[in-house]
């Protein structure tokens, strides 16, 4: 998986980076076939966000995330961004059943 990173309106520390980096790559482990990640961390007032946008094969998956702390926000989208997954994964080999079961 390519995993690209983005700070935007402040420099981020090479630990959050790398926190976000392994965080991202957790997500392997619901869905193998995630071909890249842009992580995209923003600063906004008082609000900390973090956005993940997945492509998988055919598909891009975004989840945005917005509390007071920035590793919360990493976090969370990440759990959010698994259940997705999930969802996705479910639905694709539900559909390859279904094609399977109609060929026979």
């Amino acid at each position: 998986m390519r995993i690209n990173f983005t700070a935007r309106h402040y420099k981020s520390s090479p630990r959050l980076k790398e926190y976000a980096n392994n965080e991202v790559l957790r997500l392997e482990k619901f869905y193998d076939g995630i071909i890249s990640c842009d992580i995209v961390l923003d600063y906004q007032k008082d609000i900390q966000i973090a956005e993940i946008m997945i492509t998988v094969y055919g598909q891009k998956l975004t989840v945005v995330e917005k509390t007071d702390d920035i590793y919360k926000s990493i976090d969370s989208a990440v759990e959010k961004m698994g259940r997705k997954l999930k969802r996705y994964k479910e639905k694709k080999f539900q559909q390859f059943a279904d094609n399977k079961t109609l060929v026979k």
